[in-house]
């Protein structure tokens, strides 16, 4: 079954997670141990894109407790400044997938 256009937008492509790699030094944002760039800060359930603006790379842990853990808040405030750092002014309204927008 052919993926939708919201799915294709929302997953990560290789050449975006090399690119998140190289950004973050191959280290959770979090606690800045070894990680995976696989952690969308808007999530893919809210339309978070695939985009370097929108992923970041986090430890297995990290990504856990951000996901579904109890760390959502503190954890996305951290996130947040890390992308700020380096996209000043990058608005959420661009890390959402909008049909409507090419």
């Amino acid at each position: 079954m052919p993926k939708s256009k919201r799915s294709k937008a929302c997953d990560i492509p290789p050449k975006i997670k090399r690119a998140v790699l190289e950004r973050d030094g191959w280290l959770c944002v979090v606690c800045f141990r070894p990680g995976r760039p696989n952690a969308h800060y808007i999530p893919r359930s809210l339309g978070g894109l695939g985009i370097e603006e929108n992923i970041v790379t986090l430890c297995p842990e990290c990504h856990r407790e951000y996901d579904q853990g109890s760390k959502r808040k503190e954890y996305g405030e951290i996130i947040r400044a890390h992308l700020d750092k380096h996209y000043p002014g990058f608005p959420d309204e661009k890390r959402i997938y909008n049909r409507w927008v090419k």
